[in-house]
């Protein structure tokens, strides 16, 4: 196969002078003027949580209870928005579901090809928009009211369309976006996050969900995997376990001190009770001191009687605590039962290796 012939040189045309004070420009932002537009950002915030109307949100966040529990239906929570708000209510549904909450988000314009067909008489429609005024909702209202679903507008301005013809309305307080020009919806966004997750977690809270449940909706991730995982799930047992007798030389163990993949020796007696630990730290530390005399040594003579220990039904994530813990750090615990019968060891490797 042949080879492509080689490209000609191609000319770039210059910078203008236009063009290079526009890449200048880009550069020359500096702390203070980040400092002043957090400190309206804060400003703009601040305006909401000191104008928002409890009164109102409260009526809103005990409708969404009544509609999703089982004595008022068990309804779904939908929620729709055009643009950033639309972003915003796929963002709210989702911490709902991960709360063990119904929900889901509706696209205003699939809803009107088929979609709506998900809502029921018994499910609640929460529409997100600034202005309230959003054409492709104001299009999907009486669908949706056609369907039974009962509509809650979450709106910024006093008097809107969608305010008119939903059976609730919420009014997030809005001073002015931090944009310039006050139209990039950056201020109110913000304030449609915090108010629905805050909403959220008031849910959470009335619905007692503990955080065994909340694990389960969140088996993959770190949080799960801190809230579900046990001593016992990640521990090494049985033909894994670096073991030795207290009268056993320390030449003689080796193998089994490097084999096991633990960096250390379990030392028991006949009923595998643990009487302590040898790790590979202490093998240098041994050599070091006793030179050639470490061939007349046992590992009981050496070991660490007080090492730390777990139990099984410990949380995986308090065994990595307590290995990191002071004086000093270690890389593995043994597991123990409540007669001090060692069942298992944990390390730190293994820890880190599920993801903790």
């Amino acid at each position: 196969m042949g080879s492509l012939p080689p490209l000609a040189p191609v000319d770039l045309p210059a910078s203008t002078p236009d063009q290079a004070k526009t890449t200048a420009d880009a550069t020359a932002i500096d702390e203070s003027t980040l400092l002043n537009l957090f400190k309206s950002q804060q400003s703009h915030l601040n305006f909401f949580f000191q104008h928002l109307d409890l009164p109102q949100t409260l009526r809103f966040t005990q409708t969404l209870l009544l509609k999703s529990s089982s004595s008022g239906g068990g309804g779904t929570i939908f929620f729709t928005g055009v643009g950033k708000s639309g972003f915003v209510a796929h963002k709210i549904s989702q911490t709902l579901v991960s709360l063990g909450i119904r929900s889901g988000f509706l696209s205003p314009v699939d809803a009107l090809h088929g979609d709506i067909g998900i809502l029921a008489d018994r499910d609640v429609l929460v529409l997100f928009s600034k202005s309230g005024n959003t054409e492709e909702l104001l299009r999907l209202v009486p669908c949706a009211r056609a369907k039974g679903a009962f509509l809650i507008s979450v709106t910024s301005s006093e008097e809107n369309l969608l305010k008119r013809c939903c059976d609730m309305n919420v009014h997030l307080p809005l001073e002015r976006e931090l944009c310039p020009f006050d139209l990039a919806p950056v201020t109110s966004t913000a304030i449609q996050m915090v108010f629905g997750d805050t909403v959220a977690i008031a849910l959470m809270g009335a619905r007692n969900l503990s955080k065994d449940a909340y694990a389960a909706n969140h088996p993959a991730g770190r949080i799960g995997k801190t809230l579900i995982f046990k001593v016992k799930d990640l521990m090494k047992k049985q033909d894994e376990l670096p073991v030795c007798r207290e009268g056993d030389l320390i030449m003689d163990q080796l193998v089994e001190l490097t084999s096991k993949g633990c960096g250390c020796l379990l030392v028991l007696d006949e009923g595998y009770h643990l009487i302590g630990t040898f790790t590979d730290g202490d093998l240098r530390r041994t050599l070091k001191a006793s030179g050639e005399g470490i061939f007349k040594l046992t590992v009981g003579e050496m070991c660490n009687r007080n090492p730390r220990t777990i139990g099984s039904e410990a949380m995986a994530v308090e065994a990595m605590e307590k290995m990191e813990s002071p004086p000093s750090p270690v890389q593995f615990l043994p597991v123990i039962d409540h007669q001090n019968v060692v069942i298992g060891i944990v390390t730190l490797h293994g820890l880190v290796s599920a993801g903790l």
